[in-house]
């Protein structure tokens, strides 16, 4: 079993870095067993839920609206955010650590990036497909159709991809040459950065400006569009419409309020006087918690999901 000492961490060594190795929960040893079958169940029902999403939507022609093809596009997000960070984080519960090369863990970053920052644009573009099917209904069908949604998915995904090059471009021209020790589980910008020996003001203020663009900006935007959705919806007449609007608006808002509370806490909130241990738990919630919650507050509950999983096994059959 590996364990590292997180005093290791200060112990500077001038050779230079091939590996990180993650630290992970190593003062969790105790409980590593119950940790390892609690993660692994969270990550398989993440993936099933996620990927029965993608089928339905896919297979099924009640869901061919908009609304649906968009939350495809997040439940692929959330299966390459998980897949990209859990499967290791489990190997480091089970032999106490685990180790990355240098280009591994660059990729583990541009992944992970590519799929966060693609979660918030999509995120975002779901809610302007929400104020458009309540406050412009009549012209719901006009302007969303097919050739916009596709587009719009179309590029949440490239500009996510092209920032995440950008990003990981300028960390390839950091020198690492010690410490080793990454006390995460898995490489996030911030313990990348601890562990450079090269000035990283550069990568600090574009991660910064970056995090603003994708992250505080879109999320302002969802919260202008769901005022406009509630003033629209309280002067429904029907009650039935009200409910069936406000359940519709408050599950993506509540999973808007989870996923992107959690990233402006962890990269716009400054993080001294808050400890590493503090960074993982809230990373958790939007690497683990958030694509585990995201089919069931979205879809699961959804009349017409369960209508769907109904016709799909009637075909079956």
């Amino acid at each position: 079993m590996v364990h590292i000492n997180p005093k290791d961490m200060f112990e500077v060594n001038q050779t230079k870095v091939t590996e990180f190795i993650f630290l992970g929960f190593q003062n969790l040893q105790t409980v590593n067993i119950g940790l390892f079958v609690l993660f692994l169940t969270i990550y398989i029902l993440t993936l099933a839920g996620n990927l029965l999403i993608v089928l339905l939507v896919a297979k099924v022609p009640c869901l061919q609206s908009p609304m649906y093809f968009f939350l495809s596009n997040l439940s692929l997000s959330d299966i390459l955010l998980t897949t990209n960070v859990v499967p290791n984080l489990l190997h480091g519960i089970i032999i106490g650590g685990s180790s990355i090369s240098i280009t591994g863990c660059l990729t583990q970053l541009y992944f992970y990036g590519v799929s966060a920052a693609g979660e918030c644009l999509l995120l975002t573009v779901m809610s302007y497909d929400r104020y458009l099917a309540i406050c412009d209904p009549l012209h719901y069908i006009t302007i969303m159709d097919l050739r916009l949604r596709v587009q719009l998915a179309l590029w949440s995904w490239l500009l996510a991809c092209i920032v995440m090059i950008f990003i990981v471009f300028l960390i390839c021209n950091l020198q690492f040459c010690g410490p080793h020790l990454i006390d995460h589980y898995f490489c996030d910008i911030a313990p990348i950065l601890d562990l450079t020996c090269s000035d990283h003001q550069i990568v600090d203020f574009s991660y910064f400006i970056l995090t603003i663009l994708f992250a505080l900006i879109p999320f302002s935007f969802i919260l202008f569009t769901y005022i406009s959705i509630f003033i629209t919806v309280s002067q429904i007449s029907s009650s039935s419409g009200k409910q069936k609007s406000f359940s519709t608006c408050s599950s993506h808002l509540m999973v808007v309020s989870t996923y992107y509370g959690t990233l402006i806490t962890i990269y716009l909130v400054p993080s001294k006087g808050r400890s590493y241990n503090v960074n993982k738990v809230i990373s958790l919630l939007y690497t683990m918690g958030t694509p585990f919650c995201n089919p069931i507050i979205y879809s699961l509950r959804n009349q017409e999901i369960k209508t769907a999983v109904k016709y799909i096994c009637n075909i079956k059959n």
